[in-house]
């Protein structure tokens, strides 16, 4: 048996400018969206809320619900950022499906547009497709986000449009 003495257990990760980016998530939140199954069809509309908390200075969980049909659509959001990989990382589940998501993103050099690449099924078929969802802050009090889905043509279509607002914030 080895004496605990003889490991010392690595520090703690320190947040970085990086994660600190991710703390202007954090609030509660009010959205308005609309959404295409598939491109070139009528979006339909929606609305919901969303939480976001932060976890040791270096994630946030977003806790989202909407109501749909005869049902109440919930999902869970993980972002942060990874060092080593120097990129974003995070991962998106919801009520509704089977798939884990897995985000790989960047931030854009104004720092206002994080763009997260993942793969999941797309809504008409079920075949795996590429995603795109682009998180852009507008204010400290208003955010959007936009999914967009690699078509066939090799283009990337918008299928989700979405604003969200911080309760209680002044950019109404």
């Amino acid at each position: 048996m080895t004496d605990a003495t003889e490991h010392t257990p690595h520090p703690p990760a320190q947040p970085q400018p990086q994660h600190q980016w991710l703390q202007q998530l954090v609030g509660e939140w009010t959205f308005a969206g609309q959404a295409a199954a598939a491109p070139g069809e009528s979006p339909a509309p929606f609305q919901g809320t969303e939480r976001v908390r932060a976890l040791g200075g270096l994630w946030v969980l977003v806790e989202g619900e909407m109501p749909a049909a005869d049902t109440l659509v919930q999902w869970l959001m993980t972002l942060g950022y990874d060092p080593q990989q120097q990129r974003y990382v995070g991962t998106w589940l919801g009520s509704m499906e089977t798939h884990l998501w897995v985000y790989d993103g960047a931030l854009d050099a104004a720092q206002r547009v994080l763009t997260l690449e993942t793969e999941g099924p797309r809504m008409t078929d079920g075949q795996l497709a590429r995603f795109r969802d682009v998180i852009e802050i507008q204010s400290a009090d208003r955010r959007t986000l936009t999914s967009h889905m690699l078509g066939d043509d090799g283009q990337w279509h918008q299928i989700v449009s979405v604003t969200y607002r911080r309760q209680g914030g002044v950019d109404r």
